[in-house]
């Protein structure tokens, strides 16, 4: 899509990235790491106080599933944590923190699907992409609601990219954006995805944003508005989301 934003990629150092894969390949040290997460992301749900918006979202979403939440990379590391009613099977990749990342998923009550697309398509079938989308579909015929991160990774933050919508045009099902924030927060600046941390004793807010459909039908030009219509909407809901913790991003 001619909509989407290239960027060099910005690598992980090897001095970051030889002790990383140590560990994410080492069972017991990725065992431990996902327990102290799990605990720690239960922690900082039950410390912070809460707001759904719309109050009903739940409501509104449940008669239309199976649906595809989508989130920015970045800002979903709360999302496992929170028992908002809608569990969902999730696309993890298989980078240096997927193992750790998919334990945790699984001990939340989500069913992880490894796999990664990324900006450079000779590389998504050895990372698994195509395995991971047909997966995916296959979760939504099973009238499974499925997350997924709408950027691409290592590409530009908050540009939705084509896997999403493809996903949708596919199934048929309806895209729902979901945003989460934190009044009390560290964010990774020199990250690509500006990674956010939440922190305890503070205030918490989730927004659900309007539902973008795409035709099974739909040609080139109708594909690019449904990405368009899905940034701008998570963009909206991202900023709203913030300003209900009263610390805007």
């Amino acid at each position: 899509m001619s909509g989407v934003k290239q960027v060099p990629r910005r690598r992980t150092p090897q001095w970051l990235r030889r002790p990383g894969r140590l560990l994410s390949d080492n069972a017991a040290v990725a065992t431990i790491l996902a327990y102290l997460a799990i605990g720690y992301l239960k922690f900082v749900y039950w410390t912070n106080r809460w707001v759904l918006e719309p109050a009903d979202a739940m409501e509104r979403v449940l008669p239309i599933t199976p649906v595809i939440a989508a989130v920015w990379h970045g800002q979903h590391i709360m999302l496992p944590a929170i028992p908002f009613g809608l569990k969902a099977s999730v696309m993890i990749s298989r980078s240096l923190d997927g193992e750790i990342t998919a334990r945790i998923a699984k001990a939340l009550g989500a069913r992880p699907i490894r796999a990664s697309g990324g900006r450079d398509r000779s590389r998504s079938i050895q990372k698994g992409g195509m395995k991971g989308f047909i997966e995916m579909l296959q979760a939504l015929e099973r009238g499974e609601n499925v997350l997924q991160t709408a950027d691409i990774p290592k590409g530009a933050a908050r540009v939705v990219g084509p896997g999403i919508i493809a996903l949708a045009k596919r199934s048929g099902r309806p895209i729902v954006p979901m945003a989460i924030a934190t009044s009390r927060r560290r964010v990774v600046k020199r990250a690509w995805d500006r990674t956010t941390f939440s922190l305890p004793f503070g205030r918490g807010a989730m927004v659900v944003g309007e539902p973008v459909s795409v035709a099974p039908d739909a040609g080139d030009a109708a594909l690019e508005d449904a990405r368009k219509r899905l940034q701008t909407e998570l963009k909206r809901i991202t900023e709203r989301a913030y300003e209900l913790t009263g610390r805007p991003e």
